[in-house]
């Protein structure tokens, strides 16, 4: 069969969120990149094919690409449809420069040249046809860490014992076993009656007391996370059986509800997806330079190569699943955000190596923490920045956080990924200029922290008319201008919904967003000229390419979407 080569500076093992980010990250930064995926649609557990939501820091959005998908979202898909969902995560790849997609293919094989990975090697079923891949710097992304097998890289699989790490929510003793696996169902509510009819293999739940601490009433928010096996299983080597009783499962459950359940909420409902892919949530862990800890969560992450955040609980769930009468999950307190160390995201014995995603440098227990996607995706954009930086600088993973940790995470401020205890540096000529506006305090604008945080919004606060204006005194070189706007950080995380009721709400961008602006300058010569103009901004951060010379830069606020003053957390020349 015919194999198509490719020569590139960096390839990505897996399109869910987190190699999605890490491969457009490197690709922004002018790395050549191709992203192999396995599956048709990209996203992962976010896709079409799963349908789980993406979940973050409790109380502290994700912002960087992670936020950039969302808000395309929120404008494109005002019915909120996964097929759309689904192009919006497309688009962002197909359509980005420097970046290769091959979807529909597994990687199956890897050649090595000592500690380095030389090539891998995929097998592509629409076409049959294999794919082999060069590159300086790989990164597996594929959630069940297909390279450490192929490679010899070191990984870790199950729980630990609770006194290797002195982790108090970790076992006594060390297993094999992991949280289970889920395939997810979804229903639309109608104006009449809907009977359903299981098929003759659904498992049979007629009491309640046949799921117990599971299902209590259905409603539009029941996204059936609890319908979960395998985590006593092998979670790799077992899917295809542990989905085939999943099925069962879903089936079972949704004949509970409209034929058994003593609450009749859901006859008017009809079952309208069944995901015949299961989502999972734990397999092989990688070991890095540094392996997080429950203890890393608790205290709050307090690491000098901080390259993201996490903030969700540590939800441990049961590995019996369905199949233990007990909680299916313990939902341990972490702090939100505790910082991530960007140590947990190479290979401690392969050179070239990194990841992102569920399957960083973490014990279980820190795991139940990091594994939810929005981390996963400010995982995968600090691991692709990561491996621009060794690509432009001839160096390896752990080379970039010997030489150049500083200069990753100011680059990862830049791109508006946000480092908790960190001040995003601000440019020399802006930080020199004279700063005025119309009305408000202005200097919010150049203070290098681009949220809320504390009892401090960081936001210049504006109305329509309003204008913030740099005064370098003489003329200086400009090329970049960066904005960053208020797209509520404080609003629900969800990107999709779990159920589709009648009365649903339409997608729309966040109303405390700047909708239209300009951008001004005074030249050289003294000429008032028009830099830029948007007049339909629905993203958070906007970079304007500029070229030449200016000697003030004003920024002018057109149209605001919602009512009332909006807030403008940063503007910045460079």
């Amino acid at each position: 069969m015919k194999t198509i080569e490719h020569q590139v500076e960096f390839c990505v093992i897996g399109g869910g969120i987190a190699g999605m980010c890490a491969a457009i990250a490197a690709a922004r930064h002018g790395v050549k990149t191709l992203l192999m995926h396995e599956r048709p649609v990209l996203g992962g557990n976010a896709s079409s094919e799963i349908r789980m939501w993406i979940c973050g820091a409790h109380g502290n959005l994700e912002t960087g690409l992670v936020e950039e998908f969302r808000l395309e979202n929120l404008y494109r898909n005002t019915y909120p449809c996964y097929s759309v969902w689904d192009s919006v995560l497309y688009e962002k790849v197909r359509f980005q420069e420097n970046l290769t997609l091959v979807l529909n293919c597994s990687c199956q094989e890897v050649e090595m040249d000592g500690s380095r990975i030389k090539a891998v090697k995929g097998y592509q079923q629409t076409t049959q046809r294999y794919h082999r891949v060069e590159a300086k710097i790989f990164a597996d992304c594929s959630g069940d860490s297909i390279l450490a097998p192929l490679t010899g890289a070191e990984f870790r699989l199950g729980r630990e014992a609770r006194g290797e790490f002195n982790e108090s929510i970790a076992p006594v003793e060390a297993d094999r076993k992991t949280m289970g696996m889920s395939c997810l169902i979804q229903a639309r509510e109608t104006t009449s009656l809907q009977p359903f009819t299981p098929p003759f293999w659904a498992k049979k739940y007629t009491k309640a007391s046949d799921l117990p601490h599971r299902l209590r009433e259905f409603g539009p928010r029941e996204n059936f996370w609890w319908m979960e096996l395998g985590g006593e299983h092998d979670s790799i080597g077992d899917t295809e059986e542990l989905r085939d009783e999943l099925l069962k499962v879903a089936f079972g459950v949704w004949d509970f509800i409209k034929n058994h359940a003593e609450n009749k909420t859901a006859e008017n409902w009809a079952l309208d997806w069944v995901g015949f892919l299961p989502g999972k949530r734990e397999s092989r862990r990688y070991v890095g330079d540094h392996i997080i800890t429950q203890n890393d969560v608790a205290s709050e992450g307090k690491f000098d190569d901080i390259i993201t955040y996490g903030g969700w609980t540590m939800d441990d769930h049961h590995p019996g699943g369905l199949n233990t009468t007990e909680k299916p999950t313990i939902f341990h307190p972490a702090p939100s955000p505790y910082g991530l160390p960007y140590r947990a995201l190479y290979s401690k014995n392969i050179d070239n190596l990194m990841f992102a995603g569920r399957n960083i440098s973490a014990t279980h227990s820190a795991m139940s923490s990091t594994r939810v996607m929005a981390t996963c995706g400010t995982l995968g954009q600090a691991a692709g920045t990561g491996a621009m930086l060794a690509v432009k600088n001839n160096t390896s993973p752990r080379g970039v956080y010997e030489k150049h940790l500083r200069e990753l995470q100011s680059i990862l401020m830049d791109d508006d990924s946000w480092l908790p205890g960190l001040k995003r540096p601000i440019s020399e000529i802006s930080a020199s200029a004279r700063l005025t506006a119309s009305s408000g305090e202005p200097e919010f604008l150049r203070n290098g922290h681009d949220r809320p945080i504390g009892d401090s919004e960081n936001a210049w606060e504006c109305a329509v008319g309003d204008y913030a204006e740099y005064d370098f005194g003489k003329p200086v070189n400009i090329r970049e201008i960066r904005l960053v706007f208020d797209s509520d950080l404080k609003r629900p995380p969800w990107q999709m919904v779990s159920n589709y009721p009648l009365n649903m709400v339409p997608y729309t961008p966040p109303a405390t967003l700047v909708q239209g602006y300009h951008v001004e300058i005074v030249d050289e010569n003294g000429q008032l000229k028009e830099l830029c103009r948007c007049e339909n901004n629905y993203q958070r951060l906007n970079k304007i390419n500029a070229s030449g010379k200016a000697v003030k830069v004003r920024l002018v606020i057109d149209a605001i979407r919602g009512e009332g003053p909006k807030k403008v957390f940063a503007f910045e020349v460079k």
